[in-house]
């Protein structure tokens, strides 16, 4: 299994294929299409992110050794940057993803070429994403008992 990482500069390397941003924004969208849907039961309110203009669903599973996250969104773009960061930052630890910037943003020209509000919402899903990170560790840490 390759590391968050690892995964990061896979995705940097496939975007240096396309050299304008039309063949970007395509590719983003077929990526988006390869995102396994959510279950209808789970596309409940307290799964919604906030931040975000499209609805994007967050689904988290898993402890502090191994993170799941599955999501989905009822917008193209946002499915294919959804596939992304779910490509970088889930099956891993929380440590790993909490040791892991997104790089791969500002690497594949997402900062300057995404809308306001998408890189907004794009923020709010590594923002829960790392939070959650941090919230498995606690929960970990807490069920270890006292410590000397």
């Amino acid at each position: 299994m390759t590391t968050a990482f690892e995964e990061q500069q896979a995705i940097i390397d496939e975007f240096d294929l396309f050299d304008d941003w039309l063949d970007r924004y395509q590719y983003i969208i077929d990526l988006g299409r390869k995102l396994p849907p959510l279950a209808p039961e789970e596309q409940r309110d307290e799964a919604l992110l906030d931040g975000c203009q499209s609805q994007v669903w967050l689904i988290s599973e898993g402890d502090a050794d191994r993170m799941i996250f599955r999501a989905n969104s009822d917008a193209a773009i946002v499915s294919g940057l959804i596939f992304l960061v779910l490509r970088v930052y889930s099956d891993r630890s929380a440590k790993e993803i909490l040791a892991t910037p997104p790089d791969f943003v500002d690497a594949i020209g997402l900062s300057q070429h995404l809308s306001q509000t998408r890189a907004n919402g794009l923020a709010s899903m590594l923002a829960a994403i790392r939070e959650r990170a941090r919230e498995a560790i606690l929960d970990r840490d807490e069920g270890q008992g006292p410590r000397d």
